[in-house]
């Protein structure tokens, strides 16, 4: 994470491999939507911690048997791929930027940064919500990762 004089920039590397589950209910034909999440947060003694930023980036991944490539979409941009693992080589490397009010970030102080990435099962198909509840074959996601972060 850098930060610049009105923004800040993020970049996370994530390692993502489905599992065989996740693997064949892609092949046909049902979406899997991942959510990266990101948050920076002022710790306060007297208060609840304050949220400075929070950012979501939502990936919808898909196969298309009749052409045989893979598509990863991220807002409205979308992009198809040969293989699976191609597909999620993209996916797994997030670059953002986001804009704050100027005067947000004081010199000196400490904010804690946190990021993860995770399987939406919400947006799967009811009948699927249903069987992932409580399944490891169904969740993938990292926990949050957290770091202190001085500007």
């Amino acid at each position: 994470m850098n930060f610049l004089e009105d923004a800040f920039v993020v970049d996370a590397d994530f390692e993502i491999a489905l599992t065989h589950t996740l693997e064949d209910v892609l092949s046909k034909g049902v979406p899997l939507y991942f959510r990266f999440e990101f948050e920076l947060i002022r710790p306060r003694w007297y208060w609840f911690n304050e949220r400075i930023a929070f950012l979501q980036q939502e990936y919808r991944l898909s196969f298309n048997a009749l052409t045989r490539q893979y598509r990863l979409g991220v807002g409205n941009l979308h992009q198809n791929f040969e293989t699976l693992a191609e597909a999620l080589e993209v996916m797994s490397r997030v670059r953002r930027r986001q804009e704050v009010e100027s005067g947000t970030f004081r010199s000196g102080e400490t904010y804690k940064a946190g990021v993860r990435m995770r399987l939406d099962t919400s947006q799967l198909p009811k009948p699927f919500q249903l069987t992932a509840v409580g399944t490891r074959e169904w969740y993938i996601g990292s926990d949050w990762a957290r770091w202190d972060v001085t500007p």
